[in-house]
């Protein structure tokens, strides 16, 4: 609040002063006041009402200074009603007990929100649990009854249950510090791990893999295996036709490890490498090659900046695709 626009505010009560004024300085005279005394009793008005002026002025930016600084200090901005300082003024009192009403209404809002938020990502994770049963069921019959149509739907039943790890994984990400458990994670084992997982739609794909991760962070590996898959089925989907290779290798750094996932793919148009990571964004080679979620990757980065870990993408099209992980790593860690 300036000054300007609280005399603004004031406009009509000064038009009402200087009316009083005006009309005071035409009485005095017509009783017998003499000039002198009439222009003193005015200008003793005009500096009362001046100091009263600037008081209020003081006094209420003094208020609202300490409002905003009270908005600045909370997260939970809709909480103002209840941290309003104190006022004198009728006015205050009236707007903080409007504003605590309102409070009251959205904070109820928000918990019905929450509730049905966390109803319905319970529901996912029960619905996704009983559908791995037929999913594991078809994988066992697929697996004793070998021959090129169970082959074909082992394939397609691998890609359902991705999809339903995916879904299982979005569900929780919003509360991933429920469901990780931080350890000493050795990425060669867990990249390895992920790559048997996976080792069928490479050989299928004509992939070959170079791994050398020879270094060990402090992350959760259920929840880094999943990341890895996610960056591999991207390699794979938009892969050369031949000589396609995925090199899989880790960098020790003063303050963190970084893990590169590189491809010889078709890479990335240069105006989308920066894009790749947003929600649905499923850019040129998902359209135009593959049916793409746009999820995959949205997810990597949600899951990473969950756990702490920086991600990023760089691209040269026709050329490679380079996805880098960084893991902190604190002082006393990087002297072991």
């Amino acid at each position: 609040m300036n000054i300007i626009s609280f005399l603004k505010d004031k406009i009509l009560l000064f038009l009402l002063h200087l009316s009083c004024m005006m009309a005071l300085g035409v009485f005095l005279p017509a009783t017998g006041y003499q000039t002198d005394a009439c222009l003193l009793i005015l200008v003793c008005w005009f500096l009362i009402l001046t100091i009263w002026t600037f008081y209020e002025y003081r006094k209420r930016k003094r208020y609202f200074a300490k409002m905003e600084e009270i908005l600045l200090q909370v997260d939970k901005r809709f909480l103002l009603g209840e941290l309003m300082p104190d006022s004198s003024r009728l006015e205050d009192k009236i707007y903080r007990d409007m504003i605590r009403s309102s409070n009251r209404s959205v904070i109820e809002k928000i918990h019905a929100a929450e509730e049905a938020k966390k109803e319905y990502r319970e529901y996912i994770e029960s619905l996704v649990h009983e559908i791995k049963a037929p999913i594991t069921s078809i994988s066992l019959l697929c697996e004793n009854h070998k021959n090129e149509l169970t082959k074909t739907i082992s394939k397609e039943n691998g890609k359902v249950e991705k999809y339903v790890d995916m879904a299982l994984y979005y569900a929780r990400s919003d509360e991933v510090y429920k469901d990780y458990f931080i350890q000493e994670t050795n990425l060669e084992e867990t990249a390895a791990e992920v790559i048997g997982r996976n080792k069928y739609y490479l050989i299928q794909n004509g992939m070959q893999v170079e791994l050398d991760c020879k270094d060990s962070v402090y992350t959760d590996r259920k929840w880094i295996a999943f990341i890895l898959d996610q960056i591999l089925q991207n390699s794979m989907k938009y892969r050369k036709e031949t000589d396609a290779k995925i090199k899989i290798y880790s960098q020790k750094e003063e303050k963190c490890v970084r893990m590169v996932i590189e491809d010889n793919g078709i890479g990335i148009k240069e105006e989308e490498t920066g894009r790749i990571f947003e929600k649905n964004f499923t850019g040129t080679n998902g359209r135009e090659r593959e049916r793409s979620t746009g999820m995959g990757l949205y997810l990597c980065r949600k899951l990473c900046k969950k756990l702490g870990i920086g991600i990023s993408a760089q691209s040269e099209e026709g050329a490679y695709t380079r996805i880098i992980m960084e893991f902190p790593v604190s002082t006393y860690l990087s002297k072991l």
